[in-house]
């Protein structure tokens, strides 16, 4: 059974992590995606340890089920190579910043031309526009601008680090793909593409919709987002992480009154349920008697005994142990594949193809002599 992205053909010019994993989602529904790699060296996440064998393990968690090829942007053959091969796909997802791609004389006004049904969706820390457009970031300087960073971490601390890079995949490659996928739909009913402008920092910023729109919505009413105090941030103690007593975590999540106020019986404190939802002081101190009472028994002793009621708390799964979660284990979300284990992507369409991340310019033989380049041609461009 074809999966449903089969017939799609997708140009890749970015680098990195927000372009590939969106990138990497296509392939795995089925999308013929073909790297296009600059011939020195290629994506520099090859490079990146750890290492595996003479391969970055980033690099093949990212680049699966994907072929390379490789060309010269920066040469006149390779920007006519581009400008044919264009012709033969449905999307060019690139990362370059702004301008980059219209300065090698490829950018959207051109590529359209030769493909005006060409969907091009470009993922840049600021946007195609704006006076910060050209400027360099990454990840943290994103979400530090969309004052995601801000919002976590405890009151009149520090903003809390996050571990995971929120702006590349959240606020680049998701949006990238609903916007392609958008511009997909949309061409089936025009005939036409569409240029897609992916702004990390703007889809950081969906991640406080709910927080910061009803600041908008509440106006003068309301004062500004603060750290630590929102009722989802800190401020509640019904909703936040407790340290067990062999120093691991419990979140809880128990937001609801059903929920709270079933911990607090489990917990033979039902005094506790006002001051769960009281910002100041006396959620302060129900806090603190939280902390107090999840102290006396370790992590495993909290998930057994609150394994025959429904609170929302779960424990806090650190370095291998969301590896043997029976829920992710039971979805599939880690397959092998001869002795390699990956990472699924989490869309559920059947069975996960699982071709090697492949070498630098592997395929550049087969992309370019299916978009009809001769032999000498060929040898040309790959030499």
């Amino acid at each position: 059974m074809a999966l449903p992205l089969a017939g799609l053909k997708v140009l890749d010019l970015s680098r990195l992590l927000p372009g590939p994993y969106a990138t990497l989602v296509l392939a795995d529904l089925g999308a013929t995606v073909d790297k296009l790699e600059e011939p020195q060296g290629g994506d520099y996440t090859r490079h990146m340890p750890p290492m595996k064998d003479d391969t970055s393990a980033l690099f093949l968690g990212l680049n699966r089920n994907k072929r390379s090829f490789t060309l010269d942007l920066k040469s006149p053959d390779g920007v006519a190579a581009l400008k044919r091969l264009v012709k033969h796909y449905d999307v060019l997802v690139e990362s370059f910043r702004p301008g980059v791609m219209d300065k090698l004389g490829v950018g959207w006004e051109s590529l359209s031309k030769e493909n005006p049904k060409l969907i091009y969706c470009s993922i840049s820390g600021y946007g195609a526009t704006g006076p910060d457009r050209l400027k360099a970031g990454h990840d943290l300087n994103y979400i530090a601008r969309s004052g995601v960073l801000a919002y976590g971490g405890v009151k009149q601390g520090a903003p809390a680090m996050p571990g995971v890079q929120i702006a590349d995949i959240g606020g680049g490659s998701l949006f990238a793909l609903v916007g392609m996928l958008a511009a997909l739909h949309e061409r089936q009913r025009t005939g036409v593409g569409r240029f897609v402008d992916i702004s990390m920092t703007e889809g950081s910023l969906a991640f406080l919709h709910m927080h910061l729109a009803a600041r908008l919505m509440m106006g003068a009413e309301s004062g500004p987002l603060q750290r630590g105090v929102e009722a989802l941030n800190g401020g509640y103690a019904c909703y936040g992480l407790y340290r067990t007593k062999d120093d691991r975590w419990l979140a809880v999540g128990s937001l609801e009154p059903k929920f709270f106020s079933g911990l607090c019986a489990v917990l033979e404190r039902p005094d506790l349920m006002t001051g769960g939802y009281d910002t100041g002081d006396e959620g302060a101190k129900t806090r603190r008697e939280l902390e107090t009472l999840f102290a006396t028994k370790t992590q495993a002793e909290w998930v057994a005994l609150l394994r025959q009621h429904d609170l929302c708390v779960e424990p806090v799964n650190e370095g291998d142990d969301v590896l043997k979660d029976p829920q992710l284990v039971a979805r599939g979300m880690f397959v092998k594949a001869g002795d390699v284990m990956h990472l699924k992507t989490p869309l559920h369409f059947g069975p996960l193809p699982t071709t090697p991340s492949p070498p630098l310019g592997a395929h550049s033989t087969e992309v370019f002599r299916e978009a009809g380049f001769t032999a000498d041609e060929i040898a040309r461009l790959s030499g």
